[in-house]
């Protein structure tokens, strides 16, 4: 049976390839996915291998937007016994200016500087300096050799740095001159790093009485572990690890941020070999069906049932083997070409050489292996019941069970999916997503199990669609009712992938609509400030209000918005602070108390004071997100719930006090015009008056819903990107079904063709039939996708999205595109059906 198996499989290549072809790009993806993440976890190792080299005790905040090591504390751990000697750093964001003054684009790998430590006074392995001299005084700074390259700049060159936390009397950029260069470990991607003059760096990122860590040496015969627990007990309000723990946190940190996008190109992976599942369960269903002459003849001369089964599922073995195998180099080459992909985007991710685990191996085999042998598991069961006299009788009898039973259960599934999306569409959060999750994999199971009864009436009614062709429309649609499971598993592949791309779709047009409205009935500023779209590290400059106010004439009021977090008890709170009064850029509804702030007042949002049960009046105790600092705040209002506000407003005291000086930058600033203004003049003003802050972008209201719809529609393309895949697959799975449905109605089509149908009107029949199956799917997917859709953005409420869009032009697209894509897959198969010899079709037994 073995034998047999093998060669049905090598007289049947071309069917072979295509469902190979399914299965290995499902494995590519899967395989692919983990090979990226894991090259990437080992290039950050590398470069985390030499963290804190030579350290045996670093002493930092266990938060990291927190004020640091206060100095009180380094001259205590310098006085602790068994330590040799302390090393305090500073460090903080900046952006690097090129030679002609414009901002040195990172890609949205960090930009930052950091103190250098003279080596006879420095803990850890100091950087090496491979040209150059490291920064003796103040204005020198010596730069990574990956930032020269991308600056262009050289040692002895003259350049400018922006320090976005200087305060507004402080000019914003600096003048330095480049000492030397150093190298870091895999200085690739976007890291720009500067090192400065040890009190330059204190007083350009730190308020004068903190630093960022303090390394500790232990003193000779004291193991560092020891020291370590030592000082862990005088200092308990702060992290104390010894060199390899830093080391180990740093790793980590980087694990849970790769093992995000490692779960997100795995569900996308997943998706495509669902997809494909279908694909080999309808393959090998028709290759039962074509093949029941032959099962029934081996049945007959004493194949047991159990061989019959045995041999189709040795197919599959095969099938899964080679795909698998395949799928794996793929794989590494999906993942090498991804890499490419996001360098070209200028994303400022380190790279490495590609690493392939012995646990990518293993999952890309059994995953396609299992994938394989569990869709052909029906269809060869199917053939072990074969009965030996009745399948001789007829060349294609038929192996289906009624639809009655599947389709109750399919109808009882889509009531209890309708049920949990709309019971989860009642609410938010994670609870009311997992509910609407639930009912979108019920309603998925529904029209699996509903599809066959579901095709007949539909694509009925589809034929309306191809009445213009005649008899050969008639034929197209008879030829797609005829076998409901076939059309049925040939469009759920697409319905799958269409579910998602509607739904995605909806999500974009969702979240732009949402964005719209909030700027245009939350926004009462005529330009908005903005930092640059692809770095989220770089704030705008605090000087940048004054620097408006005193230049810009026709300015009514300029207000800059920095963001806060402070920690009330043990739980945190994200909210804003704003260096002038509001009211008049911002539309906002006070529904308690008063907007307007003392020194030590702040606003609370209406859900967030009823959580905690919080009155106007009430006195709280904020701590800095480290614990170390209480500011005694007043609760002097409280607001109706908007985004663009967030939980808490803070007035500018209670933000200097809770913020450090580091984090303490506008993310953007709002100016309106006095009424009568100039626009258009006032805007070459504003442009020119922060010319210096190099980073400022000048919006007005569509413009800046432009920039927020286009990273939408960046975040779209990723997803649509990914789902491509999919629908690959899908498309794959009709030219597979479309050929293996040649081949079954071989001798129909010899007699087609010996009695005057013409080849054309058979190509076209092979077309119109394809274009309904797919057509059908893309409908039945469509609608899903808008159902399900609806259901998860009523739980994204929460997180600004609170309109909902079905973007209708698209989704009408995407039907069209569909019957199009039907049409180009039955080309081949069209074609081949065309060639049929009549006379030989006929004779064929």
């Amino acid at each position: 049976m073995r034998k047999v198996a093998l060669r049905n499989l090598a007289a049947h290549k071309v069917r072979l390839a295509l469902t190979v072809l399914s299965v290995v790009l499902g494995t590519a993806f899967i395989s692919g996915s983990f090979v990226f993440t894991d090259t990437l976890q080992r290039t950050f190792d590398g470069i985390f291998a030499n963290q804190a080299r030579g350290v045996d005790v670093r002493v930092s905040p266990k938060e990291l937007q927190s004020f640091g090591v206060p100095l009180a504390v380094v001259d205590k751990v310098g006085q602790t016994e068994g330590v040799r000697a302390i090393a305090p750093s500073v460090d903080g964001p900046l952006v690097l200016l090129d030679r002609e003054g414009k901002p040195v684009q990172t890609g949205g790998a960090p930009s930052w500087g950091q103190s250098y430590v003279p080596p006879d006074r420095a803990v850890a392995e100091p950087e090496r300096i491979i040209e150059g001299a490291p920064p003796g005084k103040a204005g020198e700074v010596a730069i990574n050799s990956g930032g020269a390259e991308r600056a262009g700049l050289k040692v002895g060159d003259r350049t400018k740095v922006l320090i976005p936390s200087r305060s507004t009397q402080q000019n914003p950029t600096i003048d330095v001159t480049i000492s030397g260069i150093f190298t870091v470990a895999s200085d690739t991607g976007g890291f720009v790093g500067l090192l400065f003059d040890d009190t330059q760096a204190r007083q350009l990122f730190t308020d004068g009485y903190h630093v960022a860590y303090v390394d500790i040496a232990a003193a000779p015969g004291v193991p560092a572990d020891e020291l370590r627990d030592r000082i862990a007990t005088e200092l308990p309000g702060f992290k104390v690890q010894n060199g390899e723990q830093v080391r180990a946190d740093l790793k980590s940190q980087v694990s849970q941020a790769l093992n995000f996008i490692n779960y997100f190109l795995l569900a996308f992976g997943a998706i495509a070999l669902i997809v494909g599942t279908f694909i080999i369960y309808n393959t090998f269903s028709m290759i039962v069906a074509q093949r029941l002459r032959e099962l029934a003849l081996l049945r007959a001369v004493g194949a047991s049932r159990r061989q019959v089964g045995n041999s189709v599922v040795a197919e599959a073995l095969v099938i899964g083997l080679i795909g698998s195998v395949i799928g794996l180099a793929a794989g590494v080459g999906l993942a090498f070409g991804l890499s490419a992909v996001l360098n070209a985007f200028d994303l400022g991710l380190p790279t490495g050489s590609m690493t392939v685990l012995p646990r990518t191996i293993v999952v890309g085999l059994l995953v396609g292996l299992l994938v394989t042998v569990v869709s052909a598991y029906a269809p060869a069961r199917r053939a072990a019941k074969i009965p030996p006299v009745e399948a001789m009788r007829e060349e294609f009898a038929s192996t289906g069970e009624s639809l009655h039973v599947r389709t109750v259960i399919g109808v009882v599934l889509a009531v209890l999916g309708l049920v949990l999306v709309v019971l989860g569409a009642q609410s938010t959060g994670g609870r009311a997503a997992s509910t609407v999750g639930a009912g979108a994999l019920a309603l998925i199971l529904a029209v699996l199990l509903a599809s066959p009864a579901l095709s007949r009436p539909v694509v009925g009614a589809l034929g309306v669609l191809i009445r213009p062709f005649g008899p050969i429309g008639r034929m197209a649609r008879n030829n797609a009712v005829r076998n409901p499971r076939r059309t049925a598993a040939t469009a759920f592949a697409l319905t799958l992938g269409l579910m998602l791309v509607s739904a995605i779709g909806m999500l974009g047009a969702s979240a732009k609509a949402s964005v719209g409205v909030l700027v245009d009935k939350g926004v009462a500023a005529d330009y908005v400030l903005s930092g640059p779209q692809q770095s989220q590290l770089i704030g705008l400059p605090l000087g940048i209000p004054d620097a408006v106010r005193q230049s810009v004439p026709d300015v009514e009021q300029v207000v800059g918005f920095r963001g806060a977090a402070v920690k009330i008890g043990d739980d945190q709170v994200a909210g804003v602070s704003s260096d002038e009064p509001m009211d008049g850029v911002l539309n906002y509804e006070i529904l308690r108390g008063t907007g307007t702030l003392g020194a030590h007042d702040i606003l609370v949002e209406n859900d967030e004071a009823a959580e905690h049960n919080w009155q106007v009046g009430q006195r709280l105790e904020l701590t800095t997100l480290d614990k170390n600092q209480k500011v005694p705040v007043t609760v002097a209002g409280i607001f109706k719930k908007t985004p663009l506000l967030g939980k808490m407003v803070l007035s500018p005291e209670v933000f200097q006090e809770v913020t450090p000086v580091a984090f303490q930058n506008n993310f953007y600033v709002l100016v309106k015009a006095k009424p009568g203004a100039d626009l258009a003049a006032m805007r070459t003003n504003l442009e020119n008056s922060t010319d210096q802050f190099a980073v400022v972008q000048v919006q007005d209201r569509e413009q800046f819903k432009g920039a927020q719809g286009r990273q939408i529609n960046t975040m779209l393309a990723i997803l649509y990107g990914l789902l491509a895949l999919a629908v690959v697959i899908a498309i794959l799975g009709i030219i597979n079904t479309l050929a293996l449905s040649v081949v079954e109605r071989r001798r129909e089509i010899g007699m087609l063709r010996a009695v005057g149908t013409m080849r054309a009107q058979v190509r076209r029949t092979i077309y119109l039939e394809s274009m309904l199956i797919a057509v059908f799917g893309a409908i039945v997917g469509v609608l899903l996708g808008i159902g399900l859709g609806i259901g998860f953005l009523r739980t994204l409420r929460d997180f600004g999205i609170d309109q909902i869009s079905i973007p209708w032009s698209q989704l009408v697209l995407v039907l069209i595109a569909s019957a199009v894509v039907g049409v180009l897959a039955a080309l081949w198969p069209g074609i081949r059906a065309a060639r049929t010899p009549p006379l030989a079709a006929i004779a064929d037994l």
